[in-house]
Order: C-alpha cells, then structure tokens, then sequence
C-alpha cells in the first residue's frame, strides 16, 4: 500500500502529464504499476478484499489508485496497462465501487463528467441532494 501513491502518481505524472515524453520514466514506472497490479491480482484472488473477508483502510486507501485505473480509465491508459487482465482487480473494483458511500465519495470535489456526478464542494450530507451541478445550473437564473 505505501508504494501506491508514489507508482500510480509517478505513472500518471509521465504518463500524461509530464511536457516532455521520456519513453524510460514511463516504460519504468508502467512496469512498476503492472508488478503492483499483479500483486493485488493474486492477493484478491485469494481474499474477497485486499486485508482478508472485510472491507477495511486498506481497501479504502488502494481504491482510488488502482480502482481508477481498472475501472475509470485514469489517465486514458487502460489499454497501454492492459487492466482488463486483471480479473480479481476488476472483481475487487466493482465490488467496491457498489458501494453507495464509494458512489458519493467520488462525487465530491469532482469537475467533469455527467453534473449530477459533480459536487464541487461539500459541506452538510444534504448537498448531495441540492447542490451537484446539475441542480445547481437548473436553479441559476440565466443572463
């Protein structure tokens, strides 16, 4: 777990973002975030989560890592990681992602997408139910 941030940050930052493309950074830290997902493949093969039969921190920290990798496409490289080969990941992924908590989690602080998914700040629980941007365009008088 403590690698994951450093290797999926590393990955995304010369992956996507980095102005110049050093083809060694990213064939490095793409091989590195492969071995990790490898690992989390063969752990939740043997466990429903990643710490045994329950959901736990450590499920919760690894999600947005390798879930948004597996599942969201994070930084548009699904296809150049081959995520679809990971079963127990994409398994883990879903399995997480169900979660009604996880759904509103990933609302918050979000800037693109569907507006009803986007809740750019939050403050009290019933934002989620006033104050996503669809909501918030439809009650905003037009100029």
């Amino acid at each position: 777990m403590g690698s994951t941030p450093y290797v999926g940050g590393g990955f995304g930052h010369f992956y996507a973002y980095a102005p110049v493309k050093i083809e060694y950074a990213i064939d490095r830290f793409a091989m590195e975030t492969k071995r990790l997902l490898d690992v989390l493949d063969r752990r939740l093969a043997e466990s429903k989560y990643v710490a045994g039969d329950a959901y736990t921190i450590a499920d919760i920290a690894i999600f947005p890592w390798y879930g948004g990798l597996a599942k969201f496409g994070q930084y548009g490289a699904a296809e150049f990681l081959a995520v679809h080969e990971y079963k127990n990941v994409q398994r883990w992924t879903d399995m997480i992602y169900d979660r009604p908590a996880v759904k509103r989690g990933r609302m918050v602080n979000r800037l693109s997408g569907e507006p009803s998914s986007q809740l750019h700040e939050r403050h009290d629980a019933s934002d989620f139910d006033t104050k996503t941007q669809d909501k918030l365009a439809t009650a905003s008088p037009t100029v």
